[in-house]
């Protein structure tokens, strides 16, 4: 920035010297050509009563304008001590002899500025010597205004940039302790303004964001580390037991063949339980980052691929299913998984003699999805966790699951701009509802 200060009053102070320049030197030569004029007029006044050859010409006082007087036969009068005139030029010649009233002449090798005027049958010239003297005191003079503008421009340039740019400065150095620290707890002071206060803001609300999903991603592995343990722990004692008993012999003798298998049915089972949580666990730490994009479906199509895997995996509950073609902007694979964790939380509280009934249709711009169920209902107390990741509540903790399949429902519904409702349903169970926008609202 001081470079480009510089820079630009330096090219400011060459083009208004080079403007100044060139009107100075033409209001100069204009002053001089009519003091030409005057004094060739002067003199051919003098001239008329007398004649040019006996008008009288004073002797040069040493400085001042140049006469020389053209004859009719072509000779020339000059006052003494006069300089030299350079030779009468054909164009002189022409204005003594009545070609033209007038004539300025330069640009000879001595820099003479003559006016010839024709007057008494020949003609006068009146002379000087082009004086450049003030054009160039005039540069001399531009060119330390230049300089001293230029290096005060500088300066200012650089103070100007220094003031500006140490909001960057600090911005920067933040950065770089952040980097350094890890330390996303603190915020930048906001400071400056326009597109730094700007800059500064964003880069704020980017450390929220990361404080956020730290913070996120340290309520997951605590959550996980604690859910994990109950599931490992009994599995690693059950399967000590069987350990024990079968190095010292005595797996038979002190497990019955009833008792073994209900052993190794909760083995199976709980390892089971422990794969669901894994890949639960690994879907909720993806987030919201996901390979698959979205594109326009029929809801309708994902429902019911969802309930036809949810009745591989329950075949004892009934699935009823009441669609209607609903078209919306998703990812397919995501809409699956959220209606199927919704149809087998359904699955879990259902009576076996009463269906999960499973409804879509379209409501104003919305698709909405409705799952209910026959069982006991959600409590009053429990409404606003049920979405919460591991939340169970206290009549679910004797169920399978993990209290994930929620929360990835929900999870699922805000990446696609919908939300999620709890209500009781006509039967007494608890109806589960999502509204997603539908496409082309």
């Amino acid at each position: 920035m001081t470079v480009i200060a510089a820079t630009a009053i330096a090219v400011s102070v060459f083009v208004a010297f080079q403007v100044a320049s060139e009107l100075l030197d033409g209001e100069l030569q204009d002053t001089v050509e009519d003091q030409l004029r005057a004094d060739s007029h002067v003199l051919a006044t003098k001239a008329e009563p007398a004649g040019l050859a006996q008008v009288q010409l004073p002797p040069y006082p040493g400085s001042g304008p140049l006469v020389r007087v053209i004859l009719p036969d072509g000779s020339t009068r000059t006052p003494a001590g006069q300089p030299t005139l350079p030779p009468v030029t054909e164009q002189a010649v022409r204005v003594a002899e009545g070609g033209s009233a007038d004539l300025m002449e330069s640009g000879d090798e001595e820099g003479y500025l003559i006016y010839t005027l024709r007057a008494g049958g020949g003609a006068i010239q009146a002379a000087r010597v082009a004086d450049d003297s003030p054009v160039n005191q005039f540069g001399f003079g531009m060119l330390l205004i230049g300089l001293l503008c230029v290096a005060g421009g500088a300066l200012v340039g650089r103070a100007v940039a220094r003031t500006g740019l140490a909001p960057i400065d600090r911005l920067a150095a933040a950065a770089v302790r952040v980097a350094h620290t890890r330390d996303l707890d603190s915020d930048i002071p906001d400071e400056g303004g326009g597109e730094i206060r700007r800059l500064i803001q964003s880069i704020n609300d980017m450390l929220a964001a990361l404080r956020d999903s730290r913070r996120a991603q340290r309520l997951l592995a605590e959550d996980a580390a604690h859910e994990l343990k109950t599931p490992l722990t009994s599995l690693r004692l059950n399967v000590e037991l069987l350990i024990r008993l079968d190095r010292r012999g005595t797996l038979d003798s002190a497990l019955p063949a009833e008792s073994r298998t209900r052993l190794l049915n909760d083995l199976g089972t709980q390892v089971a339980e422990l794969s669901t949580l894994a890949a639960e666990l690994t879907e909720l730490a993806r987030g919201d980052v996901s390979d698959e994009s979205a594109e326009l479906l029929d809801l309708a199509d994902v429902v019911v691929a969802a309930a036809t895997r949810a009745r591989s995996r329950m075949p004892d509950i009934e699935i009823a299913l009441d669609v209607t073609s609903v078209w919306v902007t998703g990812r397919p694979a995501a809409l699956q998984r959220a209606v199927l964790n919704l149809i087998d939380n359904a699955g879990k509280w259902s009576p076996a003699d009463q269906p999960v009934q499973v409804r879509l249709r379209a409501e104003d711009a919305s698709a909405v999805l409705e799952v209910d169920d026959a069982g006991p209902g959600i409590d009053a107390a429990d409404v606003p966790r049920v979405f919460d990741r591991f939340y169970r509540a206290d009549s679910a903790r004797a169920l399978p699951g993990s209290g994930l399949g929620l929360s990835i429902v929900q999870r699922v519904v805000d990446v696609h701009g919908g939300r999620t409702t709890v209500a009781r349903s006509a039967r007494g169970g608890a109806l589960l509802r999502i509204s997603l926008p539908a496409a082309g609202s």
